[in-house]
């Protein structure tokens, strides 16, 4: 397949989750990739680090073992309204608890080990012409490729580059995580929501807590700081008090990120294929971010295999990638843009939760609706 004009036959731009896991399905098939990732690794992230079982299938063909990163099995649901009024219920396939630091390293390496090339670089513009890719790093390096995937992130300096719809828009959201150390049910993870916002708390690799929370800024903007922040309205959910009353923090301070965007985004543009967060984010309600993304880069790997074999052309490749794509997310995004709208106002935010705690059958609905079947691969 290996096209000896470019300097690679499929540049990845961005080594996170799904940028990672079609780097090992491409180069496990034997393709020529170069993976672009502006951080090093091992590295925390804003992440609500739980994954459904979902995944378990293609990881084992990937041969990446999850056992071996001593995650956490998860069972059940927890939810709760801002008030504290609770209901549980059992996740159809369960899932399990892993920090993005050990799951993102893990892959990191094993991309490595099949002769995946990582450079540690910024991409500043990305040309395409005469049928391939001209990518411009800040390093000043330029890199030729036959195929590109996007796996960049909620939104980066490409986005405005390449001004994307999505961008017009502002966003209201602000996400804050840490992990501490603290008792809570390994088996459990736990939406909780508060005043503009809701948290999740699952336990990760090593007994560690992990605290995740999202809220609107308008809201956070009042408080000096985000440990006022979370005194006076984080900890109004009697859980969240709880927890976060009987837990230390082993971060020197929070991770957060703003302007987190649930807007509707093209999944192929400019002719890269768009995976994970890049091609669309859902509400972390919906607590299926992470599967997501590794079910896209499945999909973005296969594809673009089929084009460097010349079994399509690059037009039946983006084609048949957005209809693939819609086909598995685009109904779960809508109902997180949803959920993400309802949660912008405080009043329809507790109305929500208080009609999912008094009927306890839209609890396992939203869940059916924005998780998947197990991802298998037809070898």
């Amino acid at each position: 397949m290996k096209n000896s004009n470019c300097d690679t036959e499929v540049l990845i731009i961005g080594g996170g989750l799904a940028g990672l896991t079609s780097a090992i399905h491409l180069t496990k098939m034997g393709c020529k990739v170069i993976v672009i990732e502006k951080n090093s690794y091992p590295k925390h992230k804003v992440c609500g680090e739980y994954i459904s079982n979902e995944v378990l299938p293609y990881f084992k063909w990937l041969n990446v073992n999850i056992e071996e990163l001593k995650s956490t099995h998860i069972s059940t649901l927890q939810f709760s309204s801002e008030s504290g009024r609770t209901i549980k219920t059992q996740l159809p396939l369960g899932g399990f608890g892993i920090s993005r630091y050990t799951l993102d390293y893990a892959l990191y390496k094993k991309a490595l080990s099949q002769n995946c090339e990582i450079i540690g670089d910024q991409v500043n513009e990305v040309i395409f012409k005469d049928d391939f890719f001209e990518v411009y790093l800040a390093s000043g390096k330029i890199l030729t490729s036959r195929a590109i995937l996007g796996g960049f992130g909620k939104r980066s300096n490409l986005d405005l580059k390449m001004k994307r719809n999505f961008l017009q828009k502002k966003s209201p959201w602000l996400g804050v995580k840490a992990h501490y150390e603290g008792e809570f049910d390994e088996t459990v993870v736990g939406l909780y929501n508060f005043k503009g916002g809701y948290c999740g708390v699952s336990k990760i690799e090593n007994n560690l807590l992990n605290i995740c929370y999202l809220t609107n800024f308008k809201s956070f903007k009042k408080y000096k700081n985000i440990e006022e922040f979370q005194e006076n309205v984080v900890s109004q959910n009697p859980h969240l008090k709880n927890i976060l009353e009987h837990s230390t923090s082993v971060f020197e301070k929070p991770l957060t990120i703003s302007q987190i965007c649930f807007e509707k985004k093209e999944n192929v543009e400019n002719h890269i294929l768009m995976m994970g967060d890049t091609a669309g984010l859902i509400h972390p309600l919906c607590g299926n971010g992470m599967a997501m993304a590794i079910h896209s880069a499945k999909l973005a790997a296969e594809q673009t295999i089929d084009f460097l074999s010349n079994k399509i052309s690059r037009d039946q490749l983006e084609k048949n990638y957005s209809s693939i794509w819609n086909k598995n997310f685009k109904q779960r995004l809508w109902y997180g843009r949803i959920l993400g709208s309802t949660f912008e106002h405080s009043k329809l935010s507790e109305i929500l939760t208080t009609l999912i705690t008094y009927v306890p059958f839209l609890l396992p609905l939203i869940i059916r609706k924005t998780h998947g079947k197990e991802i298998t691969v037809n070898q």
